[in-house]
């Protein structure tokens, strides 16, 4: 990854921290807008929504109802396949 597009993704994760802070809550649309699909791992995604958590920052959907952090978890993997334990 360039050293370009790194700061680039700083400068937008800090960017959508001081709007939330300062507001209380984001958008998902305002969290994609800034961090598009693919910019960031599910896991780079999860972080985030976690720490916006910690930082007592919302996350509404399109219609304004809060999300929780089960409902931006990441989908897990399903382990049907792996029955033998």
């Amino acid at each position: 990854m360039s050293t370009l597009k790194i700061g680039r993704e700083h400068k937008a994760r800090k960017a959508l921290f001081t709007k939330g802070i300062r507001r209380g809550f984001l958008t998902l649309a305002e969290i994609d807008d800034a961090l598009p699909a693919g910019s960031l791992s599910d896991a780079e995604r999860w972080l985030l929504y976690y720490s916006l958590y910690a930082a007592r920052v919302q996350i509404l959907d399109g219609d304004g109802h809060r999300l929780g952090l089960e409902e931006l978890r990441p989908p897990m993997e399903s382990d049907e396949g792996d029955s033998a334990y």
